[in-house]
């Protein structure tokens, strides 16, 4: 079983930023990019857990709640990865830094 420590703390520290960013920021493209990661997370992990199953879209359920969407899908996406490869692990931790990089340049 892999320790899915390092995605689950790269998704917190992602989150927490956002939760603490101004409205100004959030509409400046943080939120954005955010989404695009959560929807992102949540679709790699549904296609862990039901390969055969068309995945669901994850909602905007606008920029105030997207640093909770980004921490649901990345814990989501952890306990799927629990099972799986290094190398998917890698690089979920990697895409989840590259998009906070972006969402706050």
């Amino acid at each position: 079983m892999l320790d899915t420590t390092p995605l689950i703390t790269a998704v917190d520290r992602f989150a927490d930023r956002l939760r603490a960013a101004p409205q100004s920021r959030l509409q400046r493209g943080a939120a954005a990019e955010a989404l695009a990661a959560a929807r992102e997370l949540a679709l790699r992990a549904q296609r862990i857990e039901a390969p055969d199953r068309e995945p669901r879209t994850m909602p905007d359920a606008g920029a105030f709640a997207v640093g909770d969407q980004l921490a649901v899908a990345g814990r989501d996406l952890a306990v799927a990865l629990e099972t799986a490869s290094s190398t998917e692990l890698d690089e979920a931790v990697r895409f989840v830094m590259e998009a906070a990089e972006r969402a706050f340049a």
